[in-house]
Order: C-alpha cells, then sequence, then structure tokens
C-alpha cells in the first residue's frame, strides 16, 4: 500500500510536524507581543519628552518655592532643604507607581496555552 511507511518516514513527517508547530507557537508570540511593543515604544518616547520638560519645570519651580519660603521669614538653607525633601518624597511616590505599573504587565497567556496544548498532544501521541 503507498499508506504503508517506514518507521523513519514516519519519524521524520513527526519531526517535521513539531518543528512547524514550535515555528507557529513562535509567530504567535510574535504576534501577541507585537502590539504591547509599539505601545509600549511609544509610550517611551512620550515619557521622556514628558520627563525633560517636567525637570525644566520642577528646576524653575524648586527654585521658585525656594525663594518664596525664603520670602515668608525662614532662612535660604532652610527654605531649599524643605524644598528638597518635598521633591525626594514625591520622587519615592512615583517610583512606587512605576513599579506598580510595571508588575501589571502579562505574559503572552494564549501563546504559553497553545505551547502547553502542543506539548499534551505530543507526550500523548508518543505514548500511543
Amino acid at each position: 500500500m503507498a499508506e504503508d511507511r517506514t518507521i523513519g518516514q514516519l519519524v521524520a513527517q513527526a519531526s517535521e510536524d513539531l518543528s512547524a508547530l514550535v515555528r507557529y507557537e513562535v509567530a504567535l508570540a510574535k504576534a501577541e507581543i507585537k502590539d504591547d511593543v509599539k505601545r509600549g515604544a511609544v509610550a517611551s518616547g512620550m515619557f521622556a519628552a514628558a520627563g525633560v520638560l517636567a525637570f525644566l519645570g520642577v528646576i524653575t519651580m524648586v527654585i521658585t518655592v525656594g525663594y518664596a519660603l525664603v520670602g515668608f521669614g525662614l532662612p535660604e538653607w532652610l527654605a531649599f532643604l524643605i524644598v528638597t525633601l518635598g521633591l525626594l518624597l514625591i520622587a519615592g511616590l512615583l517610583g512606587f507607581i512605576g513599579f506598580l505599573q510595571v508588575k501589571k504587565i502579562k505574559p503572552p497567556e494564549r501563546a504559553i496555552a497553545s505551547t502547553k496544548q502542543t506539548l499534551a498532544a505530543v507526550k500523548g501521541s508518543v505514548r500511543s
């Protein structure tokens, strides 16, 4: 019969099928994270621009607040120490919020589930 194949042919076909499945799983993972990577890149650019502008604004604000405290009668060193401590507090808060945002990033769940199904199917067919 033309359908009867040797063990070598079956192993070669299984190897080709497994290679194709792995390629498809990798393609699925790439497609799944591609949009997230693009959003991350755009967001990074926006954060960089916002950071530069905020840095310039903070410089002038720090000077203004420091001199405003001096205007209220505080010594210059104390006024600028208060401003510095306030900035460090704000920086700590922003860093904590950023850390919480990073923790929300998820792995490519569909690709992982599909890979697990593929591995289970391959293990099942090997045992059969």
